[in-house]
């Protein structure tokens, strides 16, 4: 098997954390935060670095929804479906991203703008319906207001 380029910045970053199986979850994110993904390139040099195997790191990308072992395509919407979300009207909302994006939950838009997934609890309890939008949370998301987001007109206007 032949060994394909490491990604670059991944020596840099494995350089700021010691080689301890306790940061193997802060490795990921960081690379994740660089890269877009973990490639697998970076998932055998991870294992060397904190001394596991392949198996072990790739097993933790996989099992963690946030991390993507290939670039993703366009946005990325997290819709919380969480009990205090789709109290507050989570599921109408979803309904809404869909006619916006044109994909439903669990999927992504024809076109490849948009990835769109449900997220089970995003810490905003007391402001929902919340959404996350390419990494950064929002509260009592509208259809006026995700419209707004996505750089699209309301799906109720």
């Amino acid at each position: 098997m032949q060994d394909r380029p490491e990604p670059p910045g991944l020596e840099s970053i494995l350089g700021v954390f010691a080689s301890q199986r306790d940061n193997l979850l802060p490795i990921l994110q960081a690379v994740q935060a660089a890269l877009g993904h973990v490639p697998a390139e970076a998932v055998a040099r991870i294992a060397e670095h904190l001394n596991l195997s392949r198996a072990e790191v790739h097993g933790v990308v996989t099992f963690y929804h946030d991390f993507h072992e290939s670039p993703q395509p366009g946005r990325q919407v997290r819709v919380c479906m969480a009990e205090a979300c789709q109290s507050v009207g989570a599921r109408q909302l979803a309904k809404d991203i869909a006619q916006i994006t044109g994909c439903e939950l669990h999927s992504s838009s024809p076109d490849g703008r948009y990835s769109v997934v449900p997220i089970y609890c995003l810490g905003l309890c007391a402001c929902g319906p919340a959404v996350m939008v390419d990494g950064e949370i929002h509260g009592r998301v509208s259809p006026e207001k995700i419209g707004r987001l996505l750089n699209q007109e309301s799906p109720r206007d």
